[in-house]
């Protein structure tokens, strides 16, 4: 199908008003469609919406790509449609546990995948340095209301990270003060910076 029989059936099916220009400029991505064109688009070339989106990141092309409308994913989270759409807009989710729970369950959405889409990897990211730094149990609380994860392999998870980045730590204190990425604590630093990844890595490793 060319751009225009593809804007064809945007009008014809759907009533939208799209001419070959605006197909285009969505294929060359100069233009993003917003979530309804995306339905609509999907049933002109007969595919599913998810097809159509290589990545989904945000919590709008998640649940765009499950085919539901904002009121739709709003009513089965148990959110007023406007709280729901503003989280949306603004790209930060800040719903309850419950909440957090039948989102991920609804869009399908891995941990990762839902912290990703509800803006949280820095607030993820600042929790875990702070958790390997100091007292990790001080901090798996906090990372049970953020993620939608049994509380038990939190604890697991955080004591591994603990423990890994006390030993790089420790490593740093050999006779002499130890020397190079040792002795300056660079393999200590370099751990907090990648510790997202550690993270998830050991997260996937006891699911």
């Amino acid at each position: 199908m060319d751009p225009g029989h593809v804007a064809y059936g945007l009008r014809a099916q759907y009533g939208l008003e799209a001419g070959p220009e605006l197909v285009v400029a969505w294929e060359r991505g100069i233009r993003t469609p917003t979530a309804h064109e995306v339905t609509a688009l999907a049933g002109v070339l007969w595919c599913a919406p998810a097809e159509l989106l290589h990545a989904a990141r945000t919590l709008r092309e998640h649940r765009t790509a499950r085919g539901f409308s904002a009121a739709d994913l709003a009513r089965r989270v148990g959110l007023g449609l406007d709280a729901y759409v503003r989280m949306e807009e603004t790209g930060r989710w800040r719903g309850t546990e419950r909440q957090t729970a039948a989102l991920a369950t609804e869009l399908g959405l891995s941990p990762a995948q839902f912290i990703t889409a509800a803006g949280r990897d820095e607030d993820l990211a600042e929790l875990l340095r702070s958790a390997v730094t100091t007292r990790w149990q001080a901090y798996v609380r906090p990372l049970v209301k953020l993620l939608p994860l049994p509380r038990a392999a939190l604890e697991d998870v955080l004591l591994r990270l603990h423990a890994d980045y006390q030993s790089r730590m420790v490593a740093t204190l050999g006779w002499g003060g130890g020397v190079g990425n040792a002795g300056d604590g660079a393999a200590g630093r370099e751990f907090l910076e990648g510790i997202l990844g550690h993270f998830w890595e050991r997260i996937e490793g006891i699911r």
